[in-house]
């Protein structure tokens, strides 16, 4: 390792560091003013919006995602675009959550005097109690003295770090008031891997199915087989699935095949799954059976066929 690996690890490890402890003065720090910015945002019957100025504008953006995506309508609003028109983005009905580490960055002032002006509620974060942005804030959420990890304290750092940590914590507190789930977070995550990883097995199933009754002779079950191409036939009895005949039933029955019944053939109580059943349920299950594919039913009526292929294609495994 060369010296100057060692000086570079050294510098991340004491950033690292500083922002740790940042963190853990900004845990110890919180108060009463946490909660009641929690119940001002879930009195609100608008959006929270969501400003900031510079690097605060960064995390402002972040913030006002995660709100979003958890359940919690929020939208970012640059503060210089605010004074030429965007605060008509700005209701009665909303709740402003503004971000600034000295608490007195100028470009916020129309903004602020926006919410005084029609009684907008209004959540400030900044480090200075005494600054204009938490003096006229309904809730004032104070950011604990740290020292920058620049090491010349110009640079914003720890105290970004502090003010994205503070977002995360409001929008986790607020997703689990709202009791918000992984199937909620879904709908706003349809797309990717995680939309993948949460899309139901309804999503994914066939609904022309290989079913057949439980008293065909084979020779006509071979042909709804290969036609339909699933690899897999549904058995049924009166509507309900009451087996599966797959290739593995074929070869033990290969002697004398055409002979017998589709009842005879089959394997009785196949596993099933539900239609709102996560995909990645699914798949666990074909790969812990060693089979690939599944069908759907409700109160033991079959209604799809799910195919470990289709997760592959769709991302979920």
């Amino acid at each position: 390792m060369t010296s100057s690996t060692t000086d570079y690890l050294a510098t991340a490890r004491r950033v690292i560091g500083i922002e740790a402890e940042a963190l853990t003065l900004l845990g110890a720090a919180l108060d009463d003013s946490f909660a009641d910015a929690v119940e001002l945002i879930l009195g609100a019957r608008g959006r929270v919006i969501v400003s900031g100025m510079g690097k605060s504008g960064h995390v402002a953006r972040k913030i006002a995602a995660t709100l979003a995506s958890t359940g919690t309508p929020a939208q970012f609003v640059h503060p210089a675009e605010a004074s030429h028109g965007d605060l008509g983005m700005v209701t009665a009905e909303d709740v402003a959550l503004v971000l600034s580490n000295s608490g007195e960055t100028p470009e916020l002032a129309d903004l602020v005097a926006h919410t005084r002006r029609f009684s907008i509620p209004l959540i400030g974060i900044a480090s200075r109690p005494d600054s204009t942005l938490l003096r006229q804030a309904d809730v004032a959420l104070v950011l604990p003295a740290a020292a920058e990890a620049c090491g010349t304290g110009v640079v914003p750092t720890t105290s970004t770090t502090m003010t994205l940590a503070l977002g995360d914590a409001l929008a986790v507190a607020l997703m689990e008031h709202r009791q918000f789930t992984p199937e909620h977070f879904r709908v706003f995550h349809p797309g990717g891997k995680l939309g993948a990883r949460l899309a139901r097995v309804s999503d994914l199933m066939h609904d022309e199915l290989p079913l057949v009754p439980v008293d065909m002779p084979m020779s006509e079950a071979l042909l709804v087989m290969s036609g339909k191409g699933f690899g897999v036939l549904g058995v049924t009895e009166e509507d309900r699935l009451v087996g599966i005949i797959t290739d593995g039933d074929l070869r033990r029955h290969m002697a004398g095949l055409l002979t017998h019944t589709t009842g005879e053939v089959m394997t009785r109580g196949p596993r099933t799954i539900t239609p709102e059943a996560l995909a990645e349920k699914a798949v666990a299950v074909m790969q812990d059976r060693k089979i690939t594919a599944l069908f759907v039913v409700e109160q033991e009526r079959p209604v799809g066929l799910i195919q470990i292929h289709d997760c592959l294609r769709a991302g979920v495994a």
